[in-house]
């Protein structure tokens, strides 16, 4: 098939003038249709073109309606289903379960152009008006509800998405391979049941005797019940997300006699086929369609960005990568993103900054060792967690070589580094050449940070290093920025409400913010999104790696506490703040020294009232004192540090 560079047809008139009278495959996304490869829907559709195959797409269709369905017509060989680049669920509500008011993936950041439980809702309607055409799921909804999972929204343990949606396959990860031997499957005329060959897949089957070489889960009855035996499953499943090591799994449906059965994970990508993907003919825009409306918000976030790099090694346990992307790195060569950088300086509006050169975790460029290239990723231990490995290659060198040569780009005036960098991880290198290539050429004042916590219980149970490892960098990193002269800030990420974090460990979070000088303006409330060990924690009150109980803050008016503890400054968290001190024992931190969060309450006294919060206005009431800045707060860390 002749490639044509264009958009994909999202209507009639799109393929008539492309000569096609049928697509093979209709795509339904339920975002807008960005031809861009931060989308998945537009790799994926892209990916199959490039072997052939003419794909429509059908973004955001009315779910109300079949008829929205059907405005490609009924596809060859079969549709394909994804809820869009966020989950449904946490794309529209927030942790405390309130409806956002803006969907960054629809024209104008409009809310209410998508269902809840996306993946479901589409895939339904498409059975209701196409019984037995093939339909398959991809994408981050699919993919972290493959097998049975809990589910924060319904507070429920939920059947496999693959049962509640009827379709008949889900390609879960990023899905390059298996979509592409899925759609020779069935272009050979393989019926769709007997795809169960696949790697990267999960089907369903009545004969669990014709599955060879599997592992057998818990019955989803028992799981539902008994959160011992959830906690159990779901590390079962953890141990077997690598693409070499991992078994096949198979989870039992009693009820129905039914089993949901996922195959090992596809395998990861050389680095001349991830150039080969990045390479294909993206129209690197949103459809023009959504201009009238304003565009699409989550486009501009990602327009001068660059990936560089799939997977990560770095496993926190509220991360869901290791289930979606998987712990071996893959990376593009340094021609293939000098030669996308190149084409961003050719944009209208460049205004000559690059702003991400990264992926999951900016400066993981290899496999964390030689052994996973071949042999995969060790099930019994982390490679940065609680140490690093002593297998561990921790070396920047490859990752400066390929910075320097995007700043020499003409037309480019800075390059940014804005995805997570792994501090542990830039420490664990003995040379220090990429703190000083940070620290001279990538960041822009602050570099955000995300050490998480400072009380080591938690930091433990979030997979995260000790609080003196985060120390220890931020030690480094003012000197270096000492060194060349440069007045560069650290910027933490803090988390409250984690599994493990009790309201002693939230206080000690908050005297530590004390004595930096510090109070975050926004705060990330732990979300038990799916198929992560923080959730399997959050919803057992076990962790799955060893059994052991674990505490976790349930209650809304204790993490509003925790959360308030963070930032005590404020007047109107006083009564909050005040609460949590007397129940965590700690009214030592009540009153007029200098060690204290708040003052004593005055009689009478609203919270606005009290006089009893060291906050701002108190700290402007002393006049020798200068409201605290960022560049004061930091200065005043490095010293501490």
């Amino acid at each position: 098939m002749e490639m044509i560079k264009d958009y994909l047809p999202i209507s009639r008139a799109d393929m008539e003038k492309r000569g096609w009278e049928q697509c093979d495959f209709v795509y339904v996304t339920g975002d807008a249709y960005v031809d861009h490869p931060s989308f998945g829907h537009a790799i994926i559709s892209r990916v199959l073109e490039s072997r052939g195959y003419k794909v429509g797409i059908i973004p955001q269709p009315d779910w109300k309606d079949p008829k929205s369905i059907q405005v490609l017509g009924e596809p060859r060989l079969g549709f394909l289903v994804t809820a869009g680049n966020m989950d449904s669920m946490v794309n529209h509500y927030s942790v405390s379960k309130k409806r956002r008011s803006k969907d960054l993936y629809t024209p104008g950041g409009k809310m209410g152009r998508r269902p809840d439980y996306a993946a479901i809702v589409y895939s339904n309607l498409i059975r209701s008006v196409y019984k037995k055409k093939p339909i398959i799921l991809g994408g981050i909804e699919a993919s972290l509800r493959r097998l049975a999972h809990y589910d924060y929204w319904s507070g429920k343990v939920k059947r496999s998405l693959l049962l509640d949606s009827q379709a008949d396959l889900i390609s879960y990860g990023m899905g390059e391979r298996s979509i592409i031997e899925i759609a020779d499957a069935l272009d050979s005329g393989l019926a769709v049941e007997d795809i169960t060959f696949i790697d990267g897949t999960v089907y369903r089957t009545k004969h669990i005797e014709q599955v060879y070489d599997c592992l057998i889960l818990p019955d989803y009855r028992k799981i539902r019940e008994d959160k011992e035996a959830y906690a159990k499953s779901f590390y079962l499943q953890y141990c077997n997300t690598d693409p070499f090591q991992g078994k096949r799994l198979a989870e039992p449906y009693g009820d129905d006699h039914l089993y949901v059965v996922q195959n090992p994970a596809q395998k990861p990508l050389t680095t001349q086929e991830m150039d080969d993907v990045y390479a294909l003919p993206y129209m690197r825009n949103y459809h023009p369609s959504y201009e009238k409306d304003g565009g699409i918000p989550a486009f501009q976030e990602v327009k001068f960005s660059l990936i560089s790099n799939r997977g990560c090694f770095g496993a926190c346990s509220f991360c869901a990568l290791t289930f979606h992307q998987g712990r071996i790195i893959q990376a593009r060569s340094h021609d293939s993103l000098v030669s996308e950088a190149k084409l961003l300086t050719e944009e209208a509006d460049f205004k000559g900054y690059i702003h991400d050169v990264g992926g999951p975790t900016a400066n993981f460029r290899f496999p964390a060792c030689k052994k996973q290239e071949t042999k995969g990723a060790c099930t019994d231990r982390q490679c940065l967690f609680p140490k690093p490995c002593k297998n561990l290659i921790a070396d920047h060198s490859d990752y400066i070589c390929l910075l320097k040569k995007l700043r020499d780009i003409p037309k480019v005036k800075k390059v940014f580094i804005r995805s997570g960098i792994r501090f542990d991880y830039l420490l664990a290198d003995k040379n220090r050449k990429f703190l000083e290539e940070l620290c001279r050429y990538h960041v822009s004042g602050q570099l955000k940070v995300a050490p998480e916590h400072v009380a080591d219980e938690v930091l433990s149970l979030m997979g995260k290093p000790e609080h003196s490892v985060y120390m220890r960098f931020a030690e480094e990193y003012k000197k270096m920025n000492e060194k060349l002269g440069l007045k560069q800030y650290l910027v933490p990420y803090l988390m409250s409400s984690h599994p493990g974090s009790t309201l002693r460990s939230a206080v000690k979070l908050a005297e530590y913010l004390r004595d930096l000088g510090y109070m975050p303006e926004q705060v990330q409330d732990f979300y038990p999104t799916p198929s992560t060990i923080s959730t399997c924690m959050y919803y057992t009150g076990l962790d799955p790696r060893n059994m052991k109980p674990v505490y976790v803050p349930l209650n809304p008016h204790e993490k509003a506490m925790q959360r308030a503890l963070i930032q005590y400054r404020r007047p109107e968290n006083y009564d909050l703040v005040y609460e949590a001190l007397h129940k965590a024992g700690r009214t030592d931190l009540i009153g007029f020294g200098e060690k204290c969060l708040i003052r004593p309450a005055r009689p009478h006294g609203g919270p606005g009232k009290q006089g009893g919060m060291r906050s701002e206005k108190a700290v402007s009431d002393r006049p020798q004192k200068k409201k605290k800045t960022i560049r004061n707060i930091h200065k005043k860390a490095g010293k501490k540090a």
